[in-house]
C-alpha cells in the first residue's frame, strides 16, 4: 500500500515532477515509423510526457519532433506544411527545420530575424520500426540502446501501438502480474490451444494455474520476475517457469523472449502502449503473420479503432464507463467469462476501470504480487534519484543483454539460470 504522495510521486510525469524528470533521461519511443508514411507526408500530433509535439518526416526522410506551437503567435504545427526539408505554419508562413532552426519568415523582411531564436526541438532516432526521443538535459544524453529485435530486419519484427487512457502505471502493472493471465484471460487461453502461433502456444498452459509461485530479484536495470506454474499434462508432471524483465523506466521483456513491450506515458492520465514481436527466422512483419498475430491479441487496427485506442481516435472517448466499458453481457451469459473479446482489451478495461490515476491506498496486496510491489520500488527509487539530480536506476546499462526467459524445469534446476548474466541483490521469494 502507497502514500498518496508516494503514489503521485510514482505516476506523475510533467516536466517538473520527479518522475517526469527521471525518465527525460532515458531513449523512449515516440512514435511508430510508419506512422510518418514518407518524406513530406502529413505532420503527427505527439503528446508524451504531457508535452504536446509534432512529428514530421522531412524531404530527405529524416524524422523530426517540434513544439506543437509555432513560436510566432502559436498557431498548431498540426496544422503546417511539410515541405523542403522543414515544417511551415500555415499561419503567417514560417518555417523549421528538425532542429528547430529559423529557415524562412516571409512576413519579416530583415534577413537577421530568424538567427535570434530557434524552435523547441528534441533529438530523435529511428531504429526497430519506431520513432525514439530524448528529452533530458542536452549534456546528459545517453547511449542510444542496443535491443536485439533493433537489428533484425523489418521483415522479421511486428511493431505496434496502442492508446490507454490512463496512468502508464495502470498498464505496466499488468505485465508483471502473471496470476491475472489465467483469470482475466480465461477465454483467450483457451482459444490459444487452437492457434500454432508462437505466442498462443507459450501461453496456453497459464490456464490451469492460476496461482503460480512467484519470485522477484532486483537488478542493476530493475528487477526480474519469476512465475512458476506446476502443471499436469495426461499423466506427465511439469514445472513451467516464465522470467519477465523490467527494465526501468518503462520497459518490460515479455517471458515467450520474443516480444518487448514501452509503456510510455503521454500525460498522467494516457499511455502509448508499444509492442515489438521479432523473430530471427520468421517473418514477424509480413503477411499473412503480422495480421494472424495482432488479431490473435486484439491489436489489429480495426479493433484499435473500434475501442479508441488508436492516435486519430483516442480522443473519441469511444469506451468508458459511459457504455459499460462495451462488455458484453449476453455473451456472458452464454459463457464467456469477461465479455470482452480480446486480451489487449480485457487489459485496457480493467486498467480504466480504477480510474484514470488510481488511489493506491486503498489497495490490498496479497502473495501473487510480489512483483508488483518490486515495480512501485523501482519506480519510486527511480522518481527519488530524478528528483535529486542522480542517475535514475537503469540509466547506461547494457540493454543487449537484457531477455525474458521461459522454460520446463527438471527437479533442482533454478530458474535464475536461464538469466544468469543479471541477477544482483537479494532474492526475495512470496511466503
Amino acid at each position: 500500500m502507497l502514500t498518496a504522495a508516494q503514489n503521485e510521486m510514482m505516476c506523475r510525469v510533467g516536466a517538473d515532477t520527479p518522475q517526469g524528470k527521471a525518465m527525460r533521461r532515458f531513449w523512449l519511443p515516440a512514435m511508430l515509423s510508419s506512422e510518418l508514411a514518407g518524406p513530406d507526408s502529413g505532420p503527427l500530433k505527439v503528446e508524451i510526457l504531457g508535452e504536446n509535439l509534432v512529428g514530421f518526416r522531412d524531404s530527405d526522410g529524416k524524422p523530426g519532433l517540434i513544439d506543437e506551437l509555432c513560436p510566432h503567435r502559436n498557431a498548431s504545427l498540426t496544422l503546417g506544411r511539410v515541405e523542403g526539408c522543414g515544417i511551415r505554419c500555415i499561419y503567417h508562413g514560417w518555417k523549421f527545420d528538425r532542429e528547430g532552426n529559423v529557415l524562412e519568415t516571409p512576413n519579416v523582411a530583415d534577413p537577421r530575424f530568424k538567427q535570434r531564436f530557434k524552435a523547441k526541438t528534441y533529438p530523435v532516432r529511428e531504429a526497430g520500426g519506431l520513432i525514439w526521443v530524448y528529452m533530458g538535459p542536452e549534456e546528459l544524453e545517453p547511449a542510444f540502446p542496443t535491443y536485439s529485435f533493433l537489428d533484425v530486419p523489418t521483415s522479421n519484427r511486428l511493431p505496434v501501438m496502442a492508446v490507454v487512457p490512463c496512468n502508464f502505471v495502470q498498464v505496466m502493472e499488468g505485465l508483471v502480474d502473471s496470476s491475472h493471465l489465467s483469470v482475466l484471460h480465461t477465454v483467450g487461453l483457451k482459444n490459444a490451444k487452437e492457434s500454432e502461433l508462437d505466442f498462443a502456444v507459450a501461453t496456453g498452459h497459464m490456464q490451469l494455474d492460476a496461482a503460480p509461485h512467484v519470485e522477484a530479484d532486483d537488478t542493476e536495470f530493475g528487477f526480474h520476475y519469476v512465475a512458476i506454474r506446476n502443471i499436469v499434462e495426461g499423466e506427465e508432471k511439469k514445472t513451467i517457469a516464465r522470467v519477465a524483465a523490467f527494465q526501468s523506466p518503462c520497459f518490460v521483456f515479455n517471458p515467450n523472449g520474443d516480444l518487448w513491450f514501452a509503456v510510455v506515458p503521454m500525460s498522467d492520465e494516457r499511455t502509448m502502449f508499444f509492442h515489438v514481436w521479432w523473430d530471427a527466422n520468421k517473418n514477424m512483419g509480413e503477411e499473412p503473420l503480422a495480421s494472424e498475430q495482432l488479431r490473435f491479441v486484439g491489436l489489429d487496427n480495426e479493433t484499435l479503432e473500434e475501442w479508441g485506442m488508436t492516435r486519430p481516435t483516442y480522443l473519441l472517448n469511444r469506451v468508458g464507463p459511459h457504455n459499460g466499458y462495451m462488455q458484453d453481457r449476453e455473451a456472458m451469459v452464454r459463457g464467456h467469462f469477461t465479455g470482452i473479446a480480446n486480451f489487449t482489451q480485457e487489459d485496457a478495461v480493467v486498467s480504466m476501470s480504477a480510474g484514470p490515476l488510481r488511489d493506491r491506498s486503498r489497495e490490498l496486496l496479497c502473495v501473487s504480487d510480489l512483483a508488483i510491489t518490486r515495480l512501485y520500488r523501482a519506480l519510486l527509487k527511480s522518481a527519488q534519484a530524478g528528483e535529486e539530480g542522480r542517475d535514475p536506476l537503469g540509466l547506461n546499462v547494457a540493454t543487449s543483454r537484457i531477455r525474458g526467459a521461459n522454460a520446463t524445469l527438471s527437479e533442482g534446476e533454478n530458474w535464475r539460470d536461464l538469466v544468469p548474466e543479471h541477477v544482483v541483490g537479494t532474492p526475495m521469494a512470496a511466503e
